[in-house]
């Protein structure tokens, strides 16, 4: 029977890329993997890529769809500082959680292990970006955790559990914890060494160690439902690093209040919070006066991981070129068959290609920093100097992916329009592109030889 509000045939349209195993599609991370010792993994990616590319596509549509929203307080009136996330957003966690993407290299330390998970974060990011700040979070906190072998011991088996524990609770009451960090003030940004977060000591040790109570404020703070925090704070005018819970070790709330949360231009689905701190319980982490050199090692791993995310998003970008030009018609020929359309997608596709090698690389080199110097050296260059140039790179990407998809491209009801939300922020997280630049002037003049490894490197990859 014809329809009867009918006006017109619909042809030529493209049909929805749905239910795809992210991994399986993907033969350059396949390669990648295999090339660097990741080959033990192939099955827990081809398991993921799956739900990446399925169920967890939907929930990320969802997760940002229905944004976080804060609840100071509760019906009674009493102060909660409570954030509520969508559904959505919790079975985007559970799956990042029970697959490792938050701590594989460190459960299980073997050749290959930062490959795999990179490989793991980088389907995750395709599904939804958001949520991927609190895993990545959680997975960077465990070398600065360490710093307090005694903290570690309490906290370290429940950041590492596969189980996903979302509820509102003490630590010590959960089967499995998420941390965040929060280093930034409203007068210095990115100048931690400017801030004005005081800690004052108690005198006391527990079993985590050194007691502080903290008091000031932070300007950005993800994830604010993180089980705990790591902070800095001016502790007798020295910058010191700190892990702050959710929860004081007697059961009651911390004295972290949130303020609000940032009305962000992409990121969505993750909730970014401005805290005020009133004599919050925190346990010492480090030296006193060693906050920065403490904390860096949690810093640059998130920046790793901010290269690994855009690499992500440029990967899905063009995933949806490439699909687009294959079945779209242009005067009756299909765009792919068309010269300056197959110039335009080989050059993103040549673009991602790139970014997934240097990335899978300084994956490998992660693996590889505690046996050979070379490698830790690499690490250190490479993650600026990657951290910089692609996530740059990736927002205009993304708006050359729009191009090719036309108007289609800009509508809310396709996901380019998300990717283009979300490009920006990971050149701007962790350290902006003047950052990443000081830092690789910084490695250089600290460590000459660290520019022979890089050439090294870049000679053998000619």
């Amino acid at each position: 029977m014809q329809d009867a509000h009918a006006t017109h045939a619909v042809f030529n349209q493209v049909p929805e890329l749905d239910g795809l195993d992210l991994f399986g599609v993907d033969p350059t991370l396949q390669r990648a993997v295999d090339a660097f010792g990741g080959g033990f993994g192939r099955e827990a990616l081809s398991a993921y890529g799956a739900l990446a590319g399925g169920p967890l596509a939907a929930a990320g549509e969802l997760a940002n769809r229905h944004v976080p929203e804060l609840r100071t307080h509760d019906r009674r009136g009493h102060r909660i500082d409570v954030v509520e996330y969508h559904p959505a957003y919790h079975e985007l966690m559970r799956a990042a959680i029970a697959h490792g993407v938050h701590g594989l290299p460190w459960e299980s330390p073997r050749e290959g292990a930062h490959v795999v998970r990179a490989a793991l974060e980088l389907l995750h990011n395709q599904a939804d970006s958001g949520t991927d700040c609190p895993v990545t979070m959680t997975f960077a906190s465990i070398p600065t955790l360490r710093a307090n072998p005694a903290l570690a011991a309490l906290w370290e088996p429940r950041v590492l559990s596969r189980r996903y524990d979302p509820r509102d609770l003490p630590a010590d009451a959960k089967e499995g914890l998420t941390l965040g960090m929060a280093m930034t003030e409203k007068q210095g940004g990115t100048d931690v060494r400017a801030n004005t977060t005081t800690a004052r000591a108690t005198g006391e040790r527990d079993a985590g160690g050194e007691v502080a109570l903290l008091t000031g404020h932070k300007w950005f703070c993800s994830a604010p439902m993180s089980d705990g925090f790591l902070v800095l704070a001016q502790w007798d005018g020295a910058l010191s690093c700190f892990l702050m819970p959710r929860w004081r070790p007697d059961g009651t709330r911390n004295a972290i209040s949130i303020q609000r949360l940032k009305d962000k231009l992409g990121n969505r689905s993750n909730a970014s919070s401005e805290i005020e701190l009133r004599d919050a319980f925190a346990w010492a982490v480090g030296p006193r006066g060693r906050g920065v050199a403490t904390i860096i090692q949690m810093v640059a791993l998130t920046r790793f991981d901010c290269m690994v995310g855009s690499t992500a998003i440029m990967r899905h970008a063009a995933l949806h070129v490439l699909h687009h030009i294959r079945h779209r018609a242009v005067g009756g020929r299909r765009l792919v068959d068309q010269p300056l359309m197959r110039a335009v997608a080989a050059d993103l596709a040549l673009e991602t290609e790139a970014a997934l090698w240097l990335s899978m690389r300084v994956a490998a080199a992660l693996d590889a920093r505690e046996a050979d110097p070379r490698e830790a050296l690499l690490v250190r260059l490479a993650t600026a100097l990657g951290k910089y140039w692609v996530c740059k790179r990736a927002p205009q990407h993304v708006n050359e992916a729009q191009e090719c998809l036309g108007g289609l491209g800009y509508v809310e009801e396709h996901v380019l329009p998300r990717l283009c939300r979300e490009a920006p922020v990971n050149s701007i997280w962790e350290g902006s592109g003047n950052v990443q630049c000081l830092d690789v002037l910084r490695a250089i003049a600290r460590e000459p030889e660290t520019l022979g490894v890089l050439r090294d490197e870049l000679g053998r990859a000619r």
